[in-house]
Order: structure tokens, then C-alpha cells, then sequence
């Protein structure tokens, strides 16, 4: 036989909450037999106390400071370039200096346009050249014979990458200054170098 949840309480166990809320359930209609008691009478269900205070959150972990980077150097340029005059300068920017050398990176990858580049900024310091021209090209024009608009010219890259170039070493040593070519010389697609003065 199942044991009732009043023999059960008889013989001193007291039922779980969840055994005392399925019996609520069960006896919610039931009318006790005349001349009997009510049978197991179990206290109200508890109700938790509502608390005014809100719910304690878990604290956030202290945000990680990044280390700040270090300052760049200021780049190489007409207007900041040490060293140069406000002529020089002004007559770079229009491109009135004798053009004595000229380099085309066109068609080359990265590795080797690094390569080429550093080779003529170091030849042009050895023979005491001024001003010299390094075509870049102007990329970001779309390959129509692959038929993916999104895949570009490597011209991009390397317009992108040549001032990082010649700042950085070896070139940095040799380079006083440079800037966008005027449009008769490449415009955008063309960089104008000021090569230092080569003192033995």
C-alpha cells in the first residue's frame, strides 16, 4: 500500500516542500467524511519576504590598462624635415628641383620593391643626388580581367608602404625630406625625394 502523506507525518517524518505542495494539489476539492477530522492540515505554503534592497550584482573585473605606444617619429617631410629650409622645402612641393633619378616600382611585390627602393636611396646618397622620383602608382583600381571588383593593384600597397619605407632604416639616414609629386610628374601615383647631402 502507498503510504499517505498522513501515515507518512504519523510516523514522525515531516514531508519535503515539494511533497506538501503536490498534496495541496491532490485534496484542493476533497470534502472530508462525516464525523472525521480534516486529516493532515499542512501549513501555508512559505512566502519568501520581498526585499527592498536590490540584488547585489557581481562586481566587474578592473578593465586591463594597455601600455601606451610610443611616440612616432615625426615623419619626413617638407614642412618638418630638420635641416631644410623653407625654400628647399617650397621648391620640392612644386617640383622645381632637378629631377637627377627616378625610380618605377610598378609590377613589383613588396619584398622587392623594399629591396629596389633601398638600393636607390643608398646609390643616389653614395653619388650626391638631391632630388629624386619613385613611382609608386596610384592603385585602388579594380582588376576587371579576374571579374572580382574587390581585388586590387599592388600599386596600392606600395603607394601605401613607400613613405613607411623611407622612414624607417636605412633609408631614414639618407632621406631629408619627401612629398606628393606634382601632377606632371605622377601626382598622387609619384613621390618627389630630397636625398641628403653625402659629407665623407
Amino acid at each position: 500500500m502507498t503510504e499517505t502523506p498522513a501515515i507518512r507525518r504519523r510516523r514522525g517524518r515531516v514531508p519535503s516542500a515539494a511533497e506538501q505542495a503536490l498534496w495541496r494539489f491532490a485534496m484542493r476539492d476533497a470534502t472530508p467524511l462525516p464525523g472525521r477530522g480534516p486529516g493532515l492540515v499542512l501549513p501555508p505554503a512559505p512566502v519568501p519576504p520581498e526585499s527592498t534592497a536590490p540584488p547585489e550584482l557581481p562586481a566587474r573585473p578592473a578593465p586591463v590598462r594597455t601600455p601606451a605606444l610610443p611616440i612616432a617619429l615625426p615623419l619626413l617631410t617638407p614642412t618638418r624635415a630638420p635641416g631644410l629650409d623653407a625654400r628647399s622645402a617650397e621648391r620640392l612641393e612644386r617640383g622645381q628641383l632637378p629631377i637627377e633619378g627616378k625610380l618605377d616600382l610598378h609590377g613589383m611585390t613588396q619584398e622587392d620593391a623594399r629591396a629596389a627602393l633601398d638600393h636607390f636611396v643608398a646609390d643616389a646618397y653614395a653619388a650626391g643626388k638631391r632630388a629624386v622620383l619613385i613611382i609608386t602608382g596610384k592603385g585602388l583600381k579594380p582588376r576587371t580581367e579576374s571579374g572580382d571588383p574587390w581585388r586590387h593593384q599592388v600599386g596600392g600597397v606600395l603607394k601605401a608602404m613607400t613613405p613607411r619605407w623611407l622612414n624607417e632604416a636605412p633609408n631614414r639616414a639618407r632621406v631629408l625630406a619627401f612629398t606628393q609629386a606634382q601632377p606632371r610628374h605622377g601626382g598622387a601615383g609619384a613621390i618627389y625625394v630630397l636625398i641628403r647631402r653625402h659629407r665623407a
